[in-house]
């Protein structure tokens, strides 16, 4: 049914224990030169039957669909996807009276390596993170639909730039589904707008969710300084918390106008908050020493391991400036989405700040993220959130 792709001798071990990837130098040969994105089947060098998965050029050759022996289609989609909607009700963020707002799909933690779709309301984004996923990205899209039962009325389809660009697929942004231009959504009661057109990631940060409702808790009567605040989810939740005022700073422009935006949408007219397009450095480095609780969530320091020693010292850097400048007393929120930093590495970075900066310093909670993004336990890469909440002397 599928073009094989037989294993050297013994690489079939980590297949074994149930890895989803299966790596360029693993392979010894195929019977037949597969096309980017098709379905092969993975084999012993023996012939012995391993599992099904998405071929694509490049070091991770085969991204693991199913270790069973079923086809790959619709109904497959179907039941994955089924199974995936019901965690989500099982944790409580489908279908709730005061959350519109979830991941659906978390790539290899829902056995659906290289798919990832966030629910917004009765908009669903999807992306594509594989050619394989691309290429079924239709059957993908009718599976969503049939599980959905009508609770989903549009498909946005937003892989233009997570595709592999040497494959060439000329991907554009569009609705698969429907075409609605209403973009707002809600978390935890609170309104947002989502930019899925020309937004970061699928258009907000759904994974900082429980994160943010934990600093509404600590918000009361401080002044906040959320930095790198994008759409300034953690500023509004502040906002509700009972915040004194809430500066949220951004080098982009865009993020800005977004962050106001959304401000506007949950607290109109509060003149608690200020928003400033300003580069992360230069803020901390002229601001003074007026906040009490300030929020460090930048995007990703290094993508691959060779950045890895520069972006440690980029965190150090960073949390360094905060410590130093943050009240006694004050509560810092810090954190790293770079999946190549590990827990460790992130908490060495900030202890090294914490050495430098000369503060007594107290670890209040370890984050992570959420439970709708969860780790395939055969799978510790798909971890890549990680925050500490440190208490300041």
């Amino acid at each position: 049914m599928y073009k094989s792709v037989y294993l050297k001798k013994g690489k079939e071990e980590s297949l074994k224990r149930f890895h989803p990837w299966v790596f360029s130098g693993a392979i010894h040969h195929f019977d037949q030169e597969p096309e980017e994105g098709e379905v092969v089947e993975v084999c012993t060098l023996e012939g012995g039957h391993i599992d099904y998965g998405h071929y694509q050029i490049g070091s991770i050759m085969v991204r693991v669909l199913t270790f069973g022996d079923e086809e790959i289609d619709t109904r497959f989609y179907e039941d994955r996807l089924a199974t995936a909607f019901n965690v989500r009700k099982c944790i409580g963020v489908a279908e709730s009276e005061s959350n519109d707002t979830y991941r659906l799909v978390h790539g290899e933690g829902d056995n659906l390596p290289g798919l990832v779709i966030d629910v917004y309301g009765k908009t669903a984004v999807m992306q594509a993170h594989s050619v394989g996923m691309h290429m079924d990205r239709m059957k993908i899209a009718e599976a969503l639909k049939n599980v959905m039962e009508g609770r989903i009325e549009n498909i946005f389809y937003k892989s233009e730039t997570t595709l592999p660009f040497k494959a060439g697929l000329g991907q554009e942004n569009g609705f698969l589904l429907g075409g609605s231009k209403d973009d707002v959504a809600s978390e935890n009661g609170l309104k947002f707008h989502v930019d899925w057109l020309k937004g970061q990631k699928t258009g907000f940060f759904v994974d900082q969710r429980d994160n943010r409702s934990l600093l509404e808790k600590y918000a009361k009567g401080r002044s906040v300084l959320n930095m790198f605040c994008y759409t300034g989810g953690f500023s509004f939740y502040a906002m509700r918390g009972g915040a004194k005022l809430v500066h949220s700073v951004d080098s982009s422009q865009k993020a800005i106008d977004l962050t106001n935006a959304n401000v506007e949408l949950n607290f109109p007219g509060d003149a608690r908050h200020t928003a400033y397009a300003e580069d992360a450095f230069k803020f901390l480095d002229r601001m003074g020493d007026q906040y009490d609780l300030i929020i460090l969530d930048p995007p990703a320091f290094a993508k691959h391991k060779d950045a890895l020693r520069n972006a440690l010292k980029g965190y150090s850097r960073l949390n360094q400036k905060a410590l130093e400048k943050i009240q006694p007393g004050g509560i810092l929120f810090t954190f790293s989405c770079s999946q190549v930093v590990t827990k460790d590495n992130f908490r060495t970075a900030v202890f090294t700040a914490a050495v430098q900066a000369k503060r007594k310093v107290r670890i209040l909670h370890q984050l992570h993220q959420p439970a709708d993004h969860p780790i395939n336990i055969y799978h510790p890469e798909g971890e890549y959130l990680k925050g500490l909440v440190l208490y300041v002397e």
